[in-house]
């Protein structure tokens, strides 16, 4: 009998898998896709994540893939100066921003073969003898001491077990891409940010001479399919700085993705019995922080730690969730009105908006931005 299985393969399911094997605990992770290709765009980990990512001995391999990000910018359309935070970092915790495949593949790198399983989709649970039963779509059923959904924002696992509530779309569509190229206006070693009229461009170093991008826009304003999509974000950026246009325009159509901005309320429960869940399985958040991967690699050190102490029992699993909820649910209400502020159409909120984010002393930034980065899943309570 397996005893902790794992459902979905993303960085959440991953991380969890390497943690809890370095202390000694058996893990096999199912997921659906029936190969984990070269897809997706690029990830920002800040130091909350990497300190963790650190401790699992993974850090150095993904500096060397990525882009650090030494300040953040926070600009008008025409590239005019709002304010600015030079992060004052650890070397050995720093902010940095890859593709998300890069990162799949340093996690996979970690774990041996015959642990992860492609093509099990899950269909649905079946009570065990004090186990829990998962079965999957290709016939597959696998009985586990523990099972943990890390199945991302759809997370069946989460409808099995919880309900269906849907998710609670914000109003906006965030377009997602990588240039292979940085134009030479471009700061390096910066995460800009750029607003406009409810519309936002942020873009940031991912390693190997790459920028990643996203452009976040009002979602009535631009086609659903990504092979005219990037012709009407040109056409919505016109006037703005100009190497936002030209990294859109370097970028393959069928590589710019497109998700909603949409979150849950946060959710008392997060599992039953043997079985719990993790990152955008139970807490989805928009992007507007950078934190839904790094909130997920914070869950499996928690976790992980759960069981060292308390064991392989329900006791764990109960106090991982109870040290996780209000920290996940202060971050996703926080990201919410991040985005709403962003996405101010009305002229005056908007002058307002930037001339408040203007006058804010750099020291006052800084100790916003470390509410959230000098979270240590090493020293938390449990």
């Amino acid at each position: 009998m397996v005893r902790i299985g794992i459902i979905g393969g993303g960085i959440g399911g991953l991380t969890t898998a390497i943690a809890l094997r370095q202390i000694g605990l058996e893990v096999d992770i199912f997921e659906q896709a029936p190969a984990l290709l070269d897809v997706g765009a690029a990830i920002a980990l800040w130091p909350n994540a990497t300190r963790v990512l650190r401790h699992l001995g993974i850090a150095n391999s993904l500096i060397e893939h990525a882009g650090t990000i030494d300040e953040i910018h926070w600009l008008h359309y025409d590239d005019r100066l709002i304010n600015r935070v030079r992060l004052k970092q650890d070397p050995n915790t720093p902010s940095v921003a890859l593709h998300r495949a890069d990162l799949q593949h340093i996690l996979l790198d970690q774990l041996p073969a015959s642990a992860v399983h492609l093509d099990h989709a899950f269909a649905r649970l079946r009570p065990g003898n004090n186990s829990v039963v998962a079965q999957f779509t290709n016939g597959v059923s696998c009985e586990c001491d523990i099972l943990i959904g890390a199945d991302g924002v759809h997370s069946r696992l989460r409808s099995e077990l919880l309900d269906e509530s849907p998710l609670i779309d914000r109003g906006y569509i965030v377009w997602r891409g990588i240039s292979e190229h940085s134009p030479t206006e471009i700061s390096p070693h910066t995460a800009m940010e750029f607003h406009g009229d409810g519309m936002r461009f942020g873009l940031g170093p991912v390693g190997g001479g790459r920028v990643g991008w996203w452009a976040s826009i009002d979602g009535s304003s631009v086609p659903k399919s990504t092979g005219q999509a990037r012709d009407a974000l040109l056409t919505a950026f016109a006037g703005w700085f100009a190497p936002i246009r030209k990294l859109v325009d370097e970028t393959r159509p069928d590589l710019i993705l497109r998700t909603s901005a949409a979150d849950r309320a946060p959710s008392e429960v997060w599992g039953r019995g043997r079985i719990t869940l993790l990152g955008d399985a139970i807490h989805p958040t928009t992007p507007n922080l950078g934190q839904g991967g790094c909130m997920a690699i914070e869950d499996a050190l928690i976790l992980t730690r759960c069981f060292k102490k308390y064991g392989l029992n329900e006791e764990a699993l109960r106090s991982y969730e109870r040290v996780r909820r209000y920290r996940t649910a202060m971050i996703t209400t926080c990201s919410r009105y991040y985005g709403a502020v962003g996405h101010v159409r009305n002229a005056m909120l908007r002058g307002i908006r930037n001339s408040v984010m203007h006058v804010l002393p750099e020291s006052l930034v800084m100790r916003l931005i470390r509410i959230v980065f000098d979270y240590n899943a090493f020293e938390v309570r449990i």
